[in-house]
């Protein structure tokens, strides 16, 4: 499709799988209020820095489970100077049809609500039902080169598109280590204790590694054929858990990790840490072409293979789930060069979901013509360009 296609043509190629019809945010970082009524069209928020775009990619990232995109504590996203807590609302066109969402801070609480097509909602884990949402932000451009927990993050994200109970086993696996952590520093030695919480720890933890070595494994597959502007990535977990679902059943590995836990408490005693788990795990990143691992590649290089994933990502979850994730870019186009702008443009006007993305020079974007809506951004205030 061309730059110069109309809406009415973008339209009949069919109806997004996933998209925001309808987006209202009350008390939320820099917005007293805001409210957006975008069609299935990909999204482009311009203006300069600090005028709110960001803030509004980040409560379309509430819409799904989890902290959001830039995992902040409740009370931080409230607006400065108001009271009552902020919320988030929105409609979510679906291929079942419409989903109400809303999702906030109770007043006065750190509690997060959420409601779905008006009554409440058992927990978070309820939006996973109707929502995926993947993100690339500037923070992320160091992903490569930094520690292994964000990397660890980024992939149990993707893993959460395929598997919402992903989370819930990352959440039990760490809870029982932390109860295990805080009994070995208090000198409790109950071994009836200890051996339930590790027995917790060897289950989750094998399920979580297992979940991992599936996602990098499909992953790989589609990034391999890459061809173009975005290059091809190998992907691969390094964890000793992984190691030993490599090599043997998973009922072996859960045995080992709970021996492994057994014989480490003393050294975990002085260490104030876990020696072993999926939580010492790491995601390896490769470029194909060169050959090379992603943190010795260059600044642009990482960036195209960070997007080259998450593409990946979506265009998987769009083909084996039937429903494509929201897309949230936050400066994806600024160290791009036209080339790559411009495949990423076609990718995503190919994809059945709809993304966001947020820049400061809008001209960048103009490339993508009628394909996108495009809203300029100043001081908390939204409006379409004509």
């Amino acid at each position: 499709m061309s730059a110069l296609a109309t809406v009415e043509d973008y339209r009949t190629t069919g109806p997004a799988a996933l998209s925001i019809a309808r987006l209202a945010v009350t008390r939320f970082r820099c917005y007293a209020s805001v409210r957006l009524t975008p069609d299935a069209r990909p999204v482009v928020l311009a203006g300069p820095n600090g005028a709110g775009k960001t803030n509004l990619l980040e409560a379309v990232s509430l819409l799904s489970p989890g902290r959001g995109l830039r995992r902040a504590g409740l009370a931080e996203m409230d607006r400065q100077g108001d009271v009552g807590g902020w919320g988030v609302a929105a409609t979510i066109a679906t291929p079942d049809g419409p989903v109400e969402i809303g999702t906030g801070r109770e007043p006065d609480g750190e509690r997060r609500v959420v409601r779905i097509n008006g009554g409440p909602a058992r927990g978070q884990t309820a939006l996973a039902e109707f929502v995926s949402a993947l993100w690339l932000t500037p923070d992320m451009d160091r992903l490569f080169r930094e520690g292994p927990s964000a990397r660890r993050r980024f992939l149990d994200r993707m893993v959460f598109g395929y598997d919402p109970a992903h989370a819930g086993r990352v959440t039990a696996y760490e809870h029982a280590m932390r109860e295990r952590g805080r009994l070995l520093a208090d000198g409790n030695s109950d071994d009836g204790w200890l051996s339930a919480l590790e027995e917790t720890m060897a289950a989750r933890g094998v399920a979580i590694a297992a979940a991992r070595l599936e996602m990098v494994q499909r992953l790989t597959r589609a990034l391999a054929g890459s061809d173009g502007p975005f290059p091809g990535v190998a992907l691969s977990v390094d964890g000793m858990v992984e190691g030993w679902l490599g090599g043997g059943p998973a009922l072996a590995a859960e045995d080992r990790l709970k021996a492994e836990l057994r014989t480490a408490r003393r050294r975990d005693t002085q260490s104030g840490a876990t020696a072993v788990g999926p939580h010492r795990s790491d995601l390896v990143a490769r470029h194909l072409a060169k050959d090379m691992p992603a943190d010795l590649c260059s600044t642009g290089e990482q960036k195209a293979m960070l997007i080259a994933i998450v593409l990946a990502e979506a265009r998987l979850q769009a083909a084996e789930r039937g429903v494509a994730p929201l897309l949230l870019l936050d400066e994806v186009v600024a160290h791009l060069d036209e080339e790559r702008r411009e495949a990423l443009f076609d990718e995503i006007c190919g994809l059945p979901g709809q993304t966001w993305m947020t820049g400061t020079d809008a001209a960048l974007f103009a490339p993508l013509g009628n394909r996108a809506q495009h809203f300029s951004v100043a001081d908390a205030t939204i409006s379409e360009f004509a």
